[in-house]
């Protein structure tokens, strides 16, 4: 395959793998909602790191070694269920907490390093992220590709990553969505909460059924 070609396709394959609905987009709507724009943003900015942690690993053969060695990858989709059972019970825990709501109804500031870390450990504990992006590269990338492939894809896929959950936390940070969930945080949160912890039990449980 054509070279640029190749970074057309695989460019567009990602983009449309992180528009998928998933915990990810979960996690980044429900904390520009509860928290505020910049908390939404963060948390955008570590799902894009992980996006290029994925890509470095991709383009150092992650899907022929997850699809060698079964063990590994059952044990990514451990820890990734695990920690999306982990994630939905905060969230759960959470619901009928208030939140501190400032001026013009915009939550107080906070920090932003733990939302990003949120994002990133939500992105590289997601198993399948990790096989799709494994199996993209190993079919759109040329048999022998030349180097500037290798150093362009990885921030162009930070910016495709970043990029689609900005807009993400943009939209729903707006002034109508918010008041919207201040309205029914506590069923809003057990909504959120579910949905996560479902992808985390299937996740395990796939595990188990697929040894």
């Amino acid at each position: 395959m054509d070279p640029v070609l190749a970074f057309v396709s695989i460019a567009a394959a990602i983009a449309v793998g992180a528009a998928s609905p998933g915990p990810s987009f979960v996690l980044v709507a429900r904390t520009s909602i509860a928290v505020s724009r910049r908390a939404g943003l963060a948390t955008a900015l570590g799902m894009g790191i992980g996006g290029v942690f994925f890509a470095s690993l991709a383009l150092l053969g992650l899907h022929a070694l997850l699809s060698q060695v079964g063990w590994l990858y059952a044990l990514l989709k451990l820890a990734g269920g695990t920690y999306l059972l982990y994630l939905a019970y905060r969230i759960w825990s959470g619901a009928t907490a208030p939140l501190e709501v400032a001026d013009e109804g915009r939550t107080a500031p906070a920090g932003l390093m733990r939302p990003l870390l949120f994002g990133l450990l939500t992105q590289l504990t997601n198993p399948k992220t990790a096989l799709v992006y494994g199996s993209i590269f190993a079919a759109l990338m040329p048999a022998e590709p030349p180097v500037w492939l290798f150093v362009i894809l990885p921030p162009a896929i930070f910016l495709i990553e970043t990029s689609w959950y900005a807009i993400v936390a943009t939209a729903f940070s707006a002034g109508r969505p918010r008041a919207a969930y201040l309205r029914s945080k506590r069923w809003v949160d057990r909504a959120a909460a579910a949905a996560i912890g479902g992808l985390g039990v299937r996740l395990m449980s796939d595990t188990v059924s697929r040894p």
